[in-house]
């Protein structure tokens, strides 16, 4: 864990971080370290939108070492021969279980496998036999509404209750979107558009390490603890 002004996130949903790639182009290595000392980051996954490679490559670069740097984990979304490039830690893939069986062959333990855009019970358990490192409930880039879509609230509560293998549920942009998200007992929440795209009802100025201050806020307040869930099934 980063050395965050966040209390002790070790036990409850912690904060992943989904920066698409107008986000990245238009970021530097500074704001990943006031945001990494704003509040704990478990990882950032980087999405590159159809940029160019050369391009979010070069974009990339100073952002990883950034992170890695406060113990952020790095993960790319569907390009491997980027991630390897900027050293990532992860490459995350859609629920092809084909897809995704390959990638873990190949790419473990020197990077972490992610499953994203799991859709059904069904999907989750099939990828599930195959070990990837998480799977994600929700899409990046489906942030669309303030709250989270239920049904990837659904199948987050299901995951954490089944299955051993990490789950994320993609929040809502609202930062408190949070909330209902850490309530489903899941190892993870991911923001997007709350913590990159400003909001068209807020008077503030749009600070993202703010925001990951606030979300941090929120989850140590509310999240339930996992020791404390052990303790009811």
């Amino acid at each position: 864990m980063s050395d965050t002004q966040s209390t002790d996130a070790s036990n409850r949903c912690r904060l992943v971080l989904i920066m698409d790639g107008a986000t990245t182009r238009g970021a530097d290595a500074a704001l990943v370290e006031r945001m990494g000392q704003a509040g704990d980051i478990a990882s950032i996954i980087f999405t590159g939108d159809g940029l160019e490679e050369p391009v979010w490559q070069a974009a990339l670069e100073p952002l990883v070492a950034a992170a890695q740097a406060r113990n952020i984990a790095c993960i790319i979304d569907t390009n491997s021969r980027i991630a390897g490039r900027v050293k990532a830690d992860g490459l995350q893939l859609g629920q092809d279980p084909q897809q995704i069986e390959e990638a873990v062959e190949k790419y473990t333990p020197q990077m972490m496998v992610g499953a994203a855009n799991v859709k059904t019970r069904h999907n989750a358990l099939v990828l599930g036999e195959l070990q990837p490192d998480y799977v994600m409930f929700g899409k990046p880039g489906g942030d669309t509404r303030p709250e989270p879509h239920p049904k990837n609230l659904d199948l987050g509560q299901w995951w954490a209750a089944m299955v051993e293998i990490p789950g994320i549920v993609l929040g809502g942009t609202r930062v408190d979107s949070v909330v209902d998200v850490a309530k489903t007992g899941t190892d993870f929440v991911a923001l997007g558009a709350a913590i990159f795209v400003p909001q068209e009802e807020s008077n503030e100025v749009h600070d993202p390490a703010a925001l990951v201050a606030r979300a941090n806020a929120l989850l140590d307040a509310n999240a339930p603890r996992f020791d404390s869930l052990d303790e009811t099934v």
